[in-house]
């Protein structure tokens, strides 16, 4: 944090050079451009804006709103009030001043003396949506932003068609790694299905600001997908680009285009936006037998409201719509052997369902241990684990220190290379990083491990894996509006006892 509090004026340093001559016309020294953190200050001396404006512009992202605003100050100092003048001064200071100062002789205006030529109707609805926007873009980016729930992956805790208000200051604010996006958006610009939003020619490292608190145990926290990093433009992240890889083979992958489109990659906050509750945090032990959850050897209450996976037997007759409906049974439905269904149950559904006439038998899925899923996390065969039992695991902490060899390799490789920037390689059955032979590896971040309320219909990590501290974008606190997919405004879709209600 001590070294971007020094670079961000130092940054700004580039651009007040080229107002050499503005500086002088204003009776300042043409060398106070020069130096950082004070020609700002003078800066702001010339413009005569408060000094807290100072403090801003120590925060990343809107530091560069605010200096914008100062690069228009100086325009107007100048007489330049028109949006196109105003424009190049904020785009193309580094041409637009020092051309000033050759092609034009105006003399400096006093701020306080100056006066404001009078605005028509297109400019003052012009600057009112350009306030807006910047207004708008540094809430949801740094106090609280409107996410909805796209997926049934936490039911019945937060319902497909939950709109949330998020919390970014919950933990502290990310600085943005894309700052030059389109707003209002995320990865794809409106009306596109593959053209990106968001410009990578500026690229700002992982920084989080201050905030209220830390992630804690069983919270609802919004994240971006870890897995995200790489997709197919064909399938998006609704199937993972490493699953099409051990699926179809890697040359497969990028080499047919028509299956499955281009390979791109994404920057961390570009990444697709998921909802899960953290389970676990950076130092625990966790591990899941038969369907429940043991953190350092102790049963995880959390207050999700968990479903899980049933076959329902019934005389053969079909469970009555009215009744599904009245439990808030939407996901499941008959199979191909009569009198078989399958649900998602909560445990006071099943409870109902099982005091039902019809219904003979409720039996729930489970995964006995030692039968691997090869589609579960680390994707190795010296991890036989499934869905249901699972682990036991370690939450990487930062600053701990793990044992490497090739059988544990595969828990923290992508940690090692992807996450945390390392040359990661293999040969002749030695594990070297960045060249050099390692059989410990000490963690940079924190990690955290998310899964849904809805257990065997949630794509969490068990099957991709730790989230990294600096995919944390916030805490769920809000619903605000809730409307049901399945139904019409005349059918009740407005979920009326859902509204502005708190995420627990």
């Amino acid at each position: 944090m001590v070294e971007l509090l020094v670079l961000i004026p130092l940054l700004f340093t580039l651009p007040t050079v080229f107002l050499w001559a503005q500086f002088e016309k204003a009776g300042r020294k043409g060398w106070e451009t020069l130096i950082p953190f004070y020609n700002l200050y003078v800066f702001l001396k010339i413009i005569k804006k408060p000094l807290w404006w100072y403090l801003l512009l120590l925060f990343p992202f809107i530091n560069v709103f605010m200096y914008m605003l100062m690069l228009v100050e100086m325009a107007k100092c100048f007489g330049k009030y028109s949006l196109g003048e105003q424009f190049m001064a904020v785009v193309f200071p580094f041409i637009y001043f020092p051309w000033l100062a050759i092609k034009n002789k105006d003399e400096f205006l006093d701020p306080d003396k100056r006066e404001e030529p009078k605005k028509s109707a297109v400019r003052e609805w012009t600057d009112a949506i350009i306030f807006a926007v910047v207004a708008a873009t540094i809430i949801r980016t740094f106090l609280i932003e409107a996410y909805t729930i796209p997926t049934s992956s936490m039911e019945k805790s937060l319902l497909v068609g939950d709109y949330l208000f998020v919390s970014k200051i919950a933990y502290g604010p990310k600085v943005p790694n894309t700052p030059l996006s389109f707003p209002f958006v995320h990865h794809t610009l409106p009306f596109t299905r593959h053209v990106n939003s968001y410009l990578t020619w500026i690229e700002l490292p992982y920084w989080r600001l201050p905030g209220l608190g830390k992630v804690h145990r069983n919270d609802a926290v919004v994240f971006n997908y870890p897995a995200g990093d790489t997709v197919s433009t064909r399938y998006q992240s609704n199937v993972s680009y490493y699953t099409l890889i051990r699926q179809y083979g890697r040359k497969k992958v990028w080499s047919d285009k028509k299956d499955f489109g281009n390979i791109i990659y994404r920057p961390v906050d570009k990444r697709e936006n998921y909802i899960k509750r953290c389970i676990g945090l950076p130092g625990d032990s966790l591990q899941i037998i038969n369907r429940k959850v043991y953190i350092n050897g102790k049963e995880n209450h959390d207050p999700g409201k968990k479903e899980f996976e049933y076959k329902v037997y019934t005389d053969g007759h079909s469970i009555n719509p009215i009744i599904l409906s009245r439990l808030n049974i939407t996901e499941g439905g008959r199979t191909s052997i009569p009198g078989e269904f399958v649900y998602m149950l909560t445990d006071e559904a099943r409870d109902a369902l099982a005091k039902l006439p019809i219904v003979k038998k409720i039996e729930v899925f489970n995964i006995p241990a030692g039968i691997r899923d090869p589609e579960i996390f680390p994707y190795s065969k010296d991890f036989p684990w499934n869905r249901d039992n699972y682990g036991p695991i370690y939450i990487p902490k930062k600053g701990a220190t793990v044992a490497l060899n090739l059988k544990v390799l595969p828990l923290y490789r992508r940690i090692i290379h992807a996450y945390e920037g390392n040359d990661l390689k293999v040969k002749n059955g030695k594990i070297y990083i960045n060249g050099k032979v390692a059989d410990h590896y000490t963690f940079k971040m924190n990690y955290y491990w998310m899964m849904g309320d809805n257990r065997d219909n949630s794509a969490d990590s068990r099957y991709w894996g730790f989230v990294p501290e600096n995919h944390i974008e916030g805490k769920a606190v809000f619903v605000w509006l809730s409307l049901d997919p399945n139904k019409t405004l005349l059918d009740g879709k407005i979920r009326w006892n859902r509204i502005f209600t708190f995420v627990h």
